[in-house]
């Protein structure tokens, strides 16, 4: 008897075309948002590098989440899930390491250097790299979840170190202007503004193509049972 494949839900397309149709405001916002002191027009780089690193922690930690998730009850769902948010995490996070390099070459002088900032996150970018290749390596679909599970888990104690690094050790990173350890804001409230309005187009296209991703992964799924 054939499956009946599972179609996106409105929910799935609400936050695709929210995400979408708030995209431009987005643009718009952070180019008439005012230059920095210090960094002029450039700094305007962050209004898409900060969001996309933001989303690729959460992206990690959604992965975190629904791995313990699978450790307590190995539902094959919460597999997906996890898979599905790490593969829209590393998209993200690939973004934040990009705008990083354009404004680092600017301010720096180069395009990389190995500061605490960005080898902790090209680290974390490589641990979900791997999260795939070891996927894409099993076939035994329960084998794959256990391990992709443990990877799941263990990888994300990458992504407080990384947030902390400009803490912990010296750096050539600036410190973060939304200090999420104290509550402390150092911007602009034109530039807030911008920046938390990015963030929050963002988060819905992130709910939207996880939500969307998830589902393929369970088509996916259904042709390997067939």
């Amino acid at each position: 008897m054939e499956r009946t494949l599972a179609r996106p839900d409105a929910w799935t397309w609400a936050f695709l075309g929210l995400g979408l149709l708030l995209l431009p405001v987005g643009f718009y916002l952070a180019l008439a948002a005012p230059p920095d002191v210090n960094q002029g027009y450039l700094v305007r780089i962050m209004y898409l590098h900060v969001p996309a690193a933001w989303l690729g922690y959460l992206a990690f930690f959604v992965t975190f989440l629904y791995s313990l998730l699978y450790v307590f009850r190995p539902d094959p769902r919460y597999d997906r899930v996890a898979a599905s948010s790490a593969e829209i995490g590393l998209v993200f996070l690939g973004l934040a390491l990009v705008t990083g390099m354009l404004w680092a070459r600017p301010t720096w002088g180069v395009y990389w250097t190995w500061e605490p900032r960005l080898t902790t996150t090209a680290i974390l970018f490589a641990v979900y790299v791997g999260y795939f290749l070891l996927r894409s390596a099993i076939e035994d679909p329960d084998l794959r979840a256990k391990a992709s599970t443990a990877v799941g888990i263990l990888g994300f104690v990458n992504v407080p170190i990384s947030y902390m690094s400009v803490k912990w050790w010296r750096s050539l990173h600036q410190t973060q202007s939304i200090d999420l350890t104290t509550g402390r804001v150092q911007m602009d409230p034109e530039m807030l503004q911008a920046l938390l309005f990015n963030l929050l187009v963002f988060t819905l296209l992130y709910l939207g193509f996880v939500r969307f991703r998830a589902l393929l992964a369970a088509w996916e799924a259904q042709k390997e049972e067939a």
